[in-house]
């Protein structure tokens, strides 16, 4: 297959409940059009999502998820999105086997605080802080967040990346709200960026559940080199 011939789907995972919104997402069912790291890469470079994601093996769920400026060994919209589309109950990536299940609208996967990379939660006295705040300069990766609701567990939250890779702001963040949700010891119902919606719930073992909408936006073919 030549470079014209690979095609991406692009999905937008944890989207709101009237389908809007959600962190767009680059998926290659045929990684194996696309070999190598370099290549990948650059790839995900040239799409300039926050990750894409390259399927290895659709039967046993093997991907593989790049950000445009690094390879991360896992990262949750990118598997929450990879198994919605592939339909599997489990995924493989380098942390080890991710479950996920379907419910409803919802796909969830299982996953752990510790897999998330380090990032900077820093809470807000109120939402409208959070809505107000400007983007930071490259650094840190900021995680902010406020209630919106404590009792019933509803949270405000936007993140910025700091990575200077032309990702300012994340409009969906999974590893964040894994992290969240293990500081809180508690199930969250959060709502981030534009109008994105996430929500977690703690689980036996320091197992934490993260779920979301997914929806297929198009399919498109690699841009050229």
């Amino acid at each position: 297959m030549s470079e014209r011939d690979v095609l991406i789907d692009v999905l937008r995972v944890f989207c709101g409940p009237d389908g809007r919104h959600g962190n767009a997402l680059a998926v290659v069912r045929e990684g194996a059009d696309v070999p190598g790291e370099a290549a990948r890469q650059e790839l995900a470079r040239q799409l300039g999502f926050s990750e894409t994601v390259f399927v290895d093996d659709p039967e046993r769920g093997t991907v593989d998820i790049y950000t445009p400026g690094l390879r991360l060994p896992f990262a949750g919209h990118p598997v929450v999105g990879a198994a919605w589309l592939l339909d599997l109950d489990v995924l493989e990536l380098p942390v080890g086997d991710v479950f996920a299940r379907q419910d409803g609208e919802f796909t969830w996967i299982t996953a752990r605080a510790g897999w998330a990379p380090p990032r900077t939660l820093r809470q807000y006295a109120s939402a409208a802080e959070v809505d107000a705040l400007a983007v930071p300069e490259p650094g840190e990766w900021i995680y902010a967040w406020s209630w919106q609701d404590e009792a019933a567990g509803r949270v405000r939250a936007r993140a910025f990346p700091g990575r200077g890779d032309g990702i300012d702001e994340d409009e969906a963040t999974g590893a964040a709200a894994l992290l969240l949700t293990h500081q809180l010891g508690r199930a969250l119902n959060i709502t981030q960026g534009r109008g994105s919606q996430l929500l977690t719930a703690p689980g036996p073992d320091d197992t934490i559940e993260l779920g979301g909408r997914v929806l297929l936006e198009r399919a498109m073919p690699r841009p050229p080199s």
